[in-house]
């Protein structure tokens, strides 16, 4: 499984279209992490800001019709979609809790 941290406004911005975030236009794939604590920490580091809510897809690799590539260095490596994510292919989606200072705490069942 994969995760994709997104907010929530863009997951829902077109719901019957494969989801092609903006990253997939300007460098040719969909970032991903490989497990929960990295999630976080990408949520942390890039979502701390954000308004609204935040959230994270777990898409099952063997649903997509695009490559992923695991790329990065020797101590980190990163899943990338290179396409589109089917809808079918999101298996779960969690909301981050953050703390009063933005800071990503854990995920949640999102409802």
């Amino acid at each position: 499984m994969l995760l994709h941290v997104v907010p929530l406004d863009e997951w829902s911005a077109d719901p019957d279209r494969p989801y092609a975030p903006p990253s997939l236009a300007s460098e040719g794939f969909v970032h991903c992490s490989p497990d929960e604590t990295a999630a976080l920490t990408v949520a942390d580091a890039h979502y701390r800001d954000a308004h609204g809510p935040l959230l994270v897809l777990v898409i099952d690799e063997t649903l997509l019709s695009a490559a992923v590539r695991w790329e990065g260095s020797e101590d980190a490596l990163f899943p990338h979609v290179y396409g589109p994510v089917e809808r079918a292919a999101v298996t779960a989606v969690h909301e981050v809790r953050r703390d009063s200072d933005g800071r990503a705490r854990e995920l949640t069942p999102w409802v």
